[in-house]
């Protein structure tokens, strides 16, 4: 017979056991979040300038503004187009903006193919701006979409006038010395026994905490920008596509940089935690003829976090005539 000190060792192991448990499932439960219709989202991520075109199958959000000359905006992983809100607000004078939230997030949604390579992306810009009848443009983009902007510049170089990257992915982290962690979102997404935290917890704290990542500034982290984050992340069908985009091998050729004939602008923000500023080096050595500009104390996303300062270095970069953007960058016209 067991002794009664073991007996009441066992009751607290298995109370305490049970109490654990409880807290478990009570954490999980009030971070549970259902996903939201599309339609409910619209009534809050929309306005006057949003519309909506149908390609392959997906109906695309997208805004329209300004007069000029067209610059494609592409925003980043977890993003949408309200990521360039800034940009817009300098630049709309100036050029006719297009922006768009790209399939697999914002209001745009999943694919039915869960197809969310490079090349996927590329030919979907590609439908996109024909049905736009887009054939001259500037095009810029951050982090995934720099990625699809600079592929889509070596695959498809006529009508692209000049090319403007903010961080963009396309070198893995193992081709630096010393790289940052991958970015929390993105473990659990890849890691098969707690991506359904990603898929039905998604918790607004995991979405707070990305943006500290990205953000150098944490003041500027504040809970209308946590809320359009979650509430987009949690529209029908976008997380299912995250994890999905996560867990695809990526194969970037980064050769194809020497494909492209435009002008390039690369900005990066000094403290990129994501994508850690000494990859600027690596684009550099395969454009050598690229300008670049690195903003101290600016994370990730340099056009949100500091959308005047680097719109006016944009404006200044788009509106130089080609000819003169030659002759100022070395090896080009004045050897």
């Amino acid at each position: 017979m067991a002794p009664k000190s073991l007996i009441l060792m066992r009751k607290s192991l298995l109370v305490g056991t049970g109490i654990f448990l409880i807290l478990v499932s009570l954490l999980i439960f009030s971070n549970f979040y259902t996903d939201l219709p599309v339609e409910e989202l619209k009534q809050k991520y929309t306005n006057d300038a949003s519309q909506f075109i149908e390609i392959d199958g997906l109906k695309v959000h997208y805004r329209d503004e300004g007069e000029g000359n067209p610059l494609v905006l592409l925003h980043g992983t977890a993003a949408s187009l309200h990521t360039w809100d800034g940009w817009v607000e300098q630049l709309a004078d100036s050029f006719r903006i297009i922006r768009l939230d790209l399939p697999a997030f914002g209001l745009t949604g999943s694919n039915s193919e869960h197809d969310y390579s490079t090349d996927a992306y590329v030919d979907f810009l590609r439908s996109f701006l024909g049905k736009l009848n887009i054939e001259s443009f500037y095009l810029a983009g951050n982090s995934l979409g720099g990625r699809i902007a600079w592929n889509y510049a070596a695959k498809y170089p006529e009508g692209l006038r000049k090319l403007v990257l903010l961080a963009p992915s396309g070198f893995t982290l193992s081709d630096i010395e010393e790289p940052e962690k991958k970015p929390m979102a993105f473990r659990l997404a890849s890691n098969s026994a707690l991506n359904w935290m990603v898929r039905y917890v998604s918790p607004r704290s995991l979405v707070r905490n990305s943006l500290h990542e990205v953000y150098a500034d944490d003041t500027k982290v504040n809970e209308p920008l946590v809320e359009r984050y979650h509430d987009l992340l949690r529209r029908q069908g976008n997380r299912e596509a995250f994890l999905a985009r996560v867990q695809q091998i990526y194969q970037d050729d980064p050769s194809k940089l020497t494909q492209i004939k435009a002008p390039v602008l690369l900005l990066w923000g000094e403290e990129d935690k994501w994508l850690p500023v000494e990859m600027l080096e690596k684009y550099k050595e395969v454009l050598p003829n690229s300008e670049s500009i690195v903003y101290p104390e600016v994370g990730h996303v340099p056009m949100e976090e500091v959308p005047s300062v680097t719109a006016k270095d944009a404006m200044h970069f788009l509106k130089k005539p080609i000819l003169d953007a030659l002759l100022s960058t070395p090896n080009i016209l004045n050897p």
